[in-house]
């Protein structure tokens, strides 16, 4: 293949990972031609998608490349299940939110703290992303890729969390990256435990770029926690005030929920 051809190939790869590029919306409102798409409600198992792909191996056979939250959860589960509205600032909200305490809810940041935008009562999803490539750690989904490896396998680690006010609910510390390496693979501390067995399907990358008429391209394998877990907001902004390798310092907005059975592949 000419070396013009391979880099603007390489380019664009790269900017539809990044949700930089889009291709135009169908007239009648669902894209054509694509495989499964992200995200789905984890509970209904349906799916019409033809298109089938290999399943990533287990994160702990991949690369860490990247780790990013999004406010609310994209996914709908049994755990969070509330609606919280269309559009980018929709999604879903943990089964909880409405119990919590006056406590609970205060923020100690008072609106100023480094994760930027979060408060006590959000739900953030976050996403956990590894790739087959040999890359590190870094800022974006164009770090899941690389010059020589422009195709990797995906595979996406997914836990919602309900923030709160309590230093003695989960701490997000012990889920990022500090450096480490298992087996010469770049990996976090710690996966979420003890929120379910994750639901395992065939989807694609997300993010409030794409919809039912704006599909993703790319393949991803999904492991998704079926129930929320609480987690120390103070943690989160003590992360962000880390200067962590993937520059988040604040929560992305959703994608809206994948409905159409012809876009959703089969949760086996």
């Amino acid at each position: 293949m000419p070396r013009r051809l391979t880099a603007f190939l390489a380019m664009t790869a790269l900017a539809l990972i990044g949700g930089l590029l889009t291709p135009p919306a169908p007239a009648d409102g669902i894209c054509r031609g694509f495989g499964p798409q992200a995200p789905r409600d984890i509970s209904a198992p349906a799916g019409g998608n033809a298109r089938i792909f290999n399943m990533a191996p287990p994160a702990s056979q991949m690369n860490l490349c990247n780790i990013h939250t999004h406010t609310n959860a994209e996914h709908a589960g049994p755990g969070f299940a509330l609606g919280a509205g269309s559009g980018t600032h929709g999604g879903f909200r943990c089964n909880e939110t409405a119990r919590l305490t006056e406590k609970e809810l205060k923020d100690p940041a008072a609106g100023l703290g480094a994760f930027h935008g979060a408060k006590p009562g959000d739900t953030i999803e976050v996403h956990w992303v590894f790739s087959s490539c040999e890359v590190a750690p870094g800022k974006g989904l164009g770090s899941c890729m690389s010059e020589s490896c422009q195709n990797p396998q995906l595979r996406v680690e997914a836990q919602a969390f309900l923030l709160v006010n309590d230093h003695t609910a989960l701490d997000f510390k012990d889920y990022i990256y500090r450096g480490t390496q298992v087996n010469g693979l770049h990996q976090p501390r710690a996966l979420p435990a003890g929120t379910g067995t994750p639901v395992l399907y065939g989807g694609s990358t997300t993010g409030p770029r794409y919809n039912q008429a704006i599909c993703s391209p790319l393949q991803v394998t999904w492991s998704v926690r079926p129930d929320c877990a609480r987690l120390d907001i103070n943690s989160l902004h003590e992360w962000a005030a880390l200067d962590n390798v993937f520059e988040e310092d604040h929560s992305h907005g959703v994608r809206p929920l994948v409905t159409a059975e012809e876009l959703l592949s089969q949760i086996r």
